[in-house]
């Protein structure tokens, strides 16, 4: 029972979820050889201030975009 977690930046449509949510499960069942309704997928959305690299907060890096 494969449990995936997506931490992504806050603001995707659900529609979008829906598309990787549906995307990721087929990767588990054509390569982990497991039946899809055993797939779980966990998304953590967090802001962009809540996230850095290289020391710079992501709405310094990337601004509005993405």
């Amino acid at each position: 029972m494969p449990i995936l977690r997506v931490s992504l930046w806050a603001g995707r449509t659900r529609e979008e979820k829906a598309a990787v949510a549906e995307a990721l499960t087929e990767v588990m069942v054509r390569g982990g050889k497991v039946p899809p309704q055993a797939v779980t997928i966990q998304f953590e959305e967090l802001p962009k201030e809540n996230w850095a690299t290289g020391g710079k907060l992501h709405t310094e890096l990337f601004g509005d975009r993405g």
